[in-house]
């Protein structure tokens, strides 16, 4: 059996997931794009070089010290768009309410 049919799609789409948490946290210590593309390639070279392991157990392993190093390495206030929700911009500038800022017809108006 081959590699590419041994584990599920969500397989897949875990691993990736795992490495783009792993750009996006070493985004989050670099500031400079040209130092965090060779960090990028390193990366990259650490996943390939496990891309063939088809040992259910193994990869397990594998993932499971992945998963521990980058909950070691995480950053500890990571970089948040702007207007992403937790952003400084989230939220602001909402257009006003419509509504009245008091319903006399709910609170039983005297007239």
């Amino acid at each position: 059996m081959s590699a590419t049919t041994t584990f599920s799609s969500a397989h897949r789409l875990y691993v990736k997931s795992l490495y783009r948490r792993y750009l996006k946290n070493t985004l989050d210590w670099t500031i400079r794009r040209d130092v965090w593309r060779g960090q990028a390639l390193q990366i990259r070279a650490e996943f390939d070089a496990n891309r063939n392991v088809s040992d259910p157990r193994a990869l397990a392993e594998i993932l499971r010290k992945a998963e521990e190093r980058l909950a070691d390495i995480k950053h500890p206030d990571p970089y948040i768009t702007p207007t992403a929700p937790g952003g400084t911009k989230w939220e602001r500038n909402l257009p006003p309410s419509m509504a009245p800022l008091y319903d006399h017809e709910a609170h039983g108006a005297a007239h």
